[in-house]
């Protein structure tokens, strides 16, 4: 047999076992998850021993993902999860088990004989709802007449959770319909309503999600949107307290949020902290007080007190950051040269050009004769540093100096001249690094007028 022909017969021999391979192969191929089945989905139940109201369910496949739907307004997700039935009476109890393959749900009707008064005994649920012992309902509305009632920070919060970026004046959103909102928290079944009052404000980076929306005057867009009634909340206890809210309602103005952290509740004031779903490095800040009540005649916040000379040996003054830098007082990391101070300021600056640290002081800085304040800086490279002189009350009124920090990773001290400047400033704001994004840590000591 010639050489042509056996290559021709190995080539046959080589094409017929590839395309059994491929035919191996077709037989092989893997095909959808099958969804689950009637079986996945059964659950059972048993009371726990504390009180009949309370079931403990199981679901029969903890390979699922589980999510149940109590029949009392609240849900959850689990292979094991706890409901709590206050009230007497029918409730339906839905679980709905995924997998890639689909979906499949069994539901059960469990009856409750009588209430349980206790399992409302809970001091978030008396704030919010007036409790059991009271109306047992509650309606809330946006502090309008309050400054800082609506504002927005970081996310992550930087330096505690608080509008640090932009707290809105009183009534600097008049016309948005933010303020003729009103949210009603009530304790039996958990129903939530909220009363539109016909339009709601929102953030206009959510302009895609409401195509009627309009220019309320006032920035961000409004959009005529109907009462959202007979919806549900639920609080979420833990390392951080959340407030949620059911179906297409929301609080304070849409960001695409329906979980709110509550940084704070009391009986007369709930603060909320929200995470936009668009614009993710931020968080939207909601001051709430009852409806009715007049925040006017509240106790003001306390005045500030920071004052110059600061040498942050043993007042640590309320400095705030902004622009996702960071703030603390630490232990000085080099003392030596021209500061051997124990204690100094950190900042680890931010993302933004503009990051910088801002502190209210007890009185406005008279310069008519110490003319200028002078800065001890640790930085991690050379560069501008700007200092900036404000007015609490009015951020358009301002003076700014900017000088050049000519010594890296060693203290210098820098002078800023501010002959001249009128004595109407009582805030002072500090930008190390000045026009740089990520410009590294510093650290501040010894600010001193002179």
């Amino acid at each position: 047999m010639s050489t042509n022909k056996w290559a021709k017969v190995l080539a046959f021999v080589i094409g017929v076992g590839f395309l059994g391979g491929l035919n191996s192969c077709k037989d092989d191929e893997p095909t959808l998850t099958d969804p689950p089945s009637m079986a996945d989905a059964q659950f059972t139940y048993t009371t726990s021993p504390s009180s009949d109201n309370v079931l403990m369910l199981t679901a029969s496949n903890s390979n699922m993902t589980n999510q149940w739907d109590f029949g009392n307004g609240l849900t959850g997700e689990g292979y094991e999860v706890t409901a709590e039935y206050p009230f007497a009476g029918e409730y339906t109890i839905t679980l709905t088990v995924y997998n890639a393959g689909g979906s499949n749900s069994s539901s059960q009707v469990i009856t409750i004989d009588q209430d349980d008064p206790g399992l409302l005994d809970n001091p978030l649920f008396d704030l919010l709802t007036g409790g059991s012992a009271g109306p047992g309902y509650k309606t809330w509305a946006v502090d309008s007449a309050s400054d800082g009632h609506f504002g927005v920070g970081p996310n992550p919060s930087q330096n505690g959770d608080w509008p640090e970026y932009y707290q809105e004046s009183a009534n600097g959103k008049v016309g948005s319909g933010m303020y003729t909102d009103r949210y009603t928290f009530k304790l039996s079944g958990y129903e939530f309503d909220m009363v539109t009052n016909g339009v709601i404000y929102l953030n206009d980076a959510h302009s895609a999600d409401w195509p009627n929306a309009y220019d309320p005057g006032v920035g961000d867009l409004s959009s005529a949107f109907p009462d959202q009634l007979g919806e549900n909340w639920s609080i979420t206890e833990g390392a951080d307290t959340t407030l949620t809210v059911t179906g297409s309602s929301f609080i304070g103005w849409y960001c695409g949020a329906q979980t709110y952290k509550i940084v704070n509740i009391e009986e007369n004031q709930l603060i909320l902290r929200a995470e936009d779903s668009q614009e993710t490095d931020l968080a939207w800040y909601f001051r709430l007080v009852p409806e009715g009540y007049n925040s006017d005649t509240a106790a003001p916040p306390p005045a500030p007190t920071a004052t110059l000379p600061m040498d942050f040996e043993t007042v640590e003054p309320n400095w705030g950051a902004f622009g996702n830098s960071t703030v603390q007082f630490i232990d000085n990391p080099d003392q030596s040269g021209i500061n051997t101070s124990m204690r100094v300021m950190e900042t680890v600056h931010g993302n933004e050009t503009w990051a910088g640290l801002e502190v209210s002081l007890a009185s406005a800085l008279d310069f008519s004769s110490q003319t200028s304040i002078t800065i001890k800086v640790w930085a991690p490279a050379t560069g501008a540093f700007r200092l900036k002189l404000e007015e609490i009350d009015d951020a358009n009124s301002f003076v700014e100096v900017d000088v050049n920090v000519t010594t890296a990773n060693a203290w210098e001290e820098i002078t800023f001249d501010l002959t001249g400047t009128p004595n109407i400033y009582n805030k002072l704001v500090i930008f190390p690094g000045w026009d740089v994004s990520n410009a590294g840590t510093f650290y501040i000591d010894d600010i001193v007028q002179q």
